[in-house]
């Protein structure tokens, strides 16, 4: 075969070659501009607050919902309905739980900041509150805590034993009541809302402040120990089971 034609053939392979290079980075080029445009069209939702604004209170209580249920209606048992709270109670449950119930790292947070003036520190015990706290700014907290109380607070549907629901009432009158109105279902007493959240979180909640977990007000402590003398070992059942009823 004559020299000429195999140099030919050399060059057609080599520019064959060039062109199937080519094509092949043009395509990685087009892959990777897809990439990048999907993950900007993905990050728009995040760009007020990438740009130092806060996000809308929708998308920052997403992630509450994922435990505490649609509109922060609790459907698991261990987990506290949070709709219908008031935003002073959200506000310093989830400070303590973002300093990790450092005392005076939330005080000094609430005397800078007026709108925080009704809120009180109060130790609190934590599974993963205290992780998924610390991701969200004071403004944020702020705003979560805000759209959360706007919601209407549901009870849980649950069997309640009717005797001891009897017997906590009148516990209940004489002990709890100052603290938390109108058995248990107000939010404006800043105390959070104890009727109709379920049977296994206010036991769950009750162990913790007897246990120390859980930081409990002079006042609660004084009245657990009058409760617990004039009515016996059962009074915390007894209680618990009335809230639990309470619509």
């Amino acid at each position: 075969m004559p020299a000429a034609l195999n140099d030919r053939k050399l060059q057609r392979l080599e520019i064959d070659a060039v062109d199937a290079w080519d094509r092949r980075i043009t395509m990685l080029h087009k892959v990777a501009l897809e990439a990048l445009l999907f993950c900007v069209f993905m990050l728009l939702p995040f760009s007020t607050a990438l740009a130092g604004e806060t996000a809308s209170p929708s998308m920052l209580s997403d992630t509450c919902l994922g435990c505490h249920g649609p509109g922060g209606i609790s459907d698991g048992p261990a987990t506290p309905t949070i709709s219908g709270m008031s935003e002073v109670y959200i506000i310093a449950a989830m400070l303590a739980y973002k300093y990790d119930n450092d005392e005076d790292k939330v005080e000094a947070i609430i005397e800078a900041d007026p709108d925080l003036e009704d809120v009180e520190f109060f130790a609190r015990t934590s599974t993963v509150m205290d992780r998924i706290a610390k991701g969200y700014s004071e403004a944020e907290i702020k705003v979560i805590a805000k759209h959360f109380a706007s919601l209407p607070f549901v009870a849980a549907e649950q069997d309640v034993n009717k005797k001891q629901a009897k017997a906590g009432a009148e516990i209940h009158e004489n002990h709890c009541e100052k603290c938390h109105e109108n058995g248990g279902s107000s939010a404006e007493d800043d105390a959070g809302v104890l009727a109709g959240q379920w049977i296994p979180y206010l036991e769950y909640t009750m162990a913790d402040f007897e246990s120390g977990d859980r930081a409990m007000p002079k006042k609660m402590k004084k009245q657990m120990k009058d409760a617990h003398a004039a009515y016996g070992d059962n009074s915390v059942a007894d209680l618990i089971q009335f809230y639990a009823g309470q619509k």
